[in-house]
């Protein structure tokens, strides 16, 4: 009875708290008073009443079995009890979150919406409380029928295991909606630098831009400075040659019209007067040419061959005389080499003298070939001494239309193919060669293809 008793004082009181509770709340609305109850405090409130009243139900059960069995009155079981707890404190959590929805919409608050978190506590709580509420009608249904009075705990542990899970669960969302929130604030610093960064570079980019801008302007505008100063020039040239142009067909127009007599003597004296003038034009052109040409030819340096070929003038004169001779230079076209010209009476001996004399001795033919001018041909033969390490040029003019000059072959026999090729390719004759024959085309090839007159036989060829 003593049990009862303690009941029925602990509901009296959690009656009369919860009453106390409601008429200060009411109080605290009817003047408009800043206090507020705090969620804490619903919440102990709503706990300790439904802690009372499943106190109180659990003992009215308790009660009620005892009297259907017969049996002495038993307390009820541990297990019972914490079930019962949890399903108050479930009921009183959720009675505390509706207080605190209706007091936000009292006070005119935002309303908040429950996490999807909560909400799945709360099914799964209320999925607990079932199971337990299921178990209990079971277990008194069981002792009914004359079944065993005892329960496997399997059932209670699994109700337990299910309940720390939810909690567990419930911890670990609540973690990690908390680590989302960090992450997404770095995040947003980070964003906020990076976009800082892009920023500046766009802003460094665009400035780069418009100076290369402003100095392709200033380019632009000196090019075109410069082209229109050529544009002026260019449209006062033109403007001048037309003038001209018009004048001139003006003038010939007066002339036609002036009648045809007069205009054959007016185109004569045109005719002569552009004579004269281009004639003029020539001679101060000539004119400054060689002066051109004479001011150079003062500051040029003489030759170093000079001395060599002094050398051989003096000796073919002594000893051949200077009729032998036609010409004689330094041919800076060709490495200075001093160069003599034979006339062809005297080419054959002149040539003797060259090899054979003691002073010159020049024992080595390197280069024989001839050459057509169209107003005459050419033979052209270089001498090397081994002795005096010294060389000469031998040229001759002979005939184009009957180009013939004496062979060199008995003094050098070198001379043999390079005058075959002259025979083949210039129609030269040589004279006392021991076998002149074409040496590059066959022999029954119409033509010499080095002479400027040349037509070939074969028009495809």
């Amino acid at each position: 009875m003593s049990g009862e008793k303690d009941l029925e004082q602990l509901k009296k009181e959690a009656a009369a708290k919860a009453k106390a509770a409601a008429l200060a709340k009411m109080k605290a609305k009817e003047q408009g008073g800043a206090k507020e109850d705090t969620p804490a405090e619903d919440l102990d409130i709503a706990k300790q009443k439904a802690a009372a009243a499943a106190k109180a139900k659990a003992a009215a059960l308790a009660k009620m079995k005892a009297k259907e069995q017969g049996e002495p009155k038993e307390e009820t079981p541990v297990e019972d009890l914490d079930i019962a707890k949890q399903k108050a404190a479930a009921a009183a959590k959720a009675k505390a979150a509706a207080l605190a929805k209706m007091k936000a919409k009292e006070q005119g608050e935002p309303k908040e919406e429950t996490p999807a978190e909560d909400l799945d506590i709360a099914k799964q709580k209320a999925a607990a409380a079932a199971k337990a509420k299921a178990a209990a009608l079971a277990k008194m249904k069981a002792k009914e029928s004359g079944e065993a009075e005892v329960e496997p705990p399997a059932e209670d542990l699994d109700i337990a295991k299910q309940k720390a899970a939810a909690a567990a669960k419930a911890k670990a969302a609540a973690a990690a909606k908390a680590k989302a929130a960090a992450l997404a604030k770095q995040s947003g610093e980070a964003d906020a630098g990076d976009d800082e960064k892009a920023k500046a570079i766009a802003a460094a980019k665009a400035k780069a831009a418009a100076a290369a801008k402003a100095k392709a302007a200033a380019l632009a505008k000196q090019s075109g400075e410069a082209d229109a100063g050529d544009d002026e020039k260019a449209k006062a040239i033109a403007a001048a040659k037309a003038k001209a142009a018009a004048a001139a067909k003006a003038k010939a127009a007066a002339n036609a019209k002036a009648g045809g007599g007069a205009g054959d003597d007016e185109k004569a004296k045109a005719i002569a007067a552009a004579k004269a003038k281009a004639a003029a034009a020539a001679a101060a052109k000539a004119k400054a040419g060689g002066k051109a040409a004479a001011e150079p030819a003062e500051e040029t340096k003489p030759s170093p061959n000079q001395p060599y070929l002094d050398k051989y003038v003096k000796v073919i004169g002594e000893h051949l005389g200077q009729d032998v001779l036609e010409d004689y230079y330094i041919n800076s076209l060709s490495k200075d080499v001093p160069t003599l010209v034979a006339k062809k009476e005297s080419y054959f001996k002149l040539a003797e003298f060259l090899k054979y004399n003691e002073q010159l001795g020049f024992d080595y033919l390197s280069e024989t070939h001839g050459t057509d001018f169209e107003t005459h041909m050419e033979v052209y033969v270089h001498l090397f001494s081994y002795k005096n390490r010294q060389s000469v040029a031998l040229k001759v003019k002979i005939d184009r239309d009957e180009p013939t000059i004496e062979s060199l072959v008995p003094l050098w026999a070198g001379a043999n193919w390079p005058e075959c090729e002259t025979y083949d390719l210039l129609g030269i004759t040589f004279t006392g060669h021991p076998n002149l024959h074409r040496i590059l085309l066959g022999e029954d090839w119409i033509g010499h293809p080095l002479r400027k007159d040349y037509e070939p036989y074969d028009v495809e060829v």
